[in-house]
């Protein structure tokens, strides 16, 4: 776990106040420990490497971030999905997988 002040480090031109605004907005999600501090994991300080890019190096308003975020999300979502499809078809026969793909269109 990344303490918020080693988050801050590793990009210097974020401040944690911002930061912080990201977090009561649910940009990101980190844990909390009992003590109330944030805890990052790496995909937490991904994300948040990803807000600034958005919002300074692609200038996206700060209005839209929400909608773009969630859209983000969703093609997480999706692409875990659809490993997890084809996972699930790799266990599958020859026979059963061949079917598949005749019905996708490929051949």
């Amino acid at each position: 776990m990344i303490a918020i002040s080693a988050v801050i480090a590793e990009i210097p031109s974020l401040e944690i106040v911002e930061l912080t605004g990201w977090i009561e907005r649910h940009w990101v999600i980190p844990e909390t420990s009992e003590d109330g501090d944030y805890l990052f994991q790496e995909i937490d300080v991904a994300r948040v490497r990803l807000i600034h890019d958005l919002r300074y190096m692609l200038e996206v308003e700060e209005d839209t971030m929400p909608v773009l975020l969630g859209l983000l999300d969703q093609v997480y979502e999706l692409r875990s999905r659809m490993k997890s499809l084809m996972r699930a078809v790799d266990t599958q026969p020859e026979p059963v997988r061949q079917a598949i793909l005749v019905a996708l269109g490929g051949t």
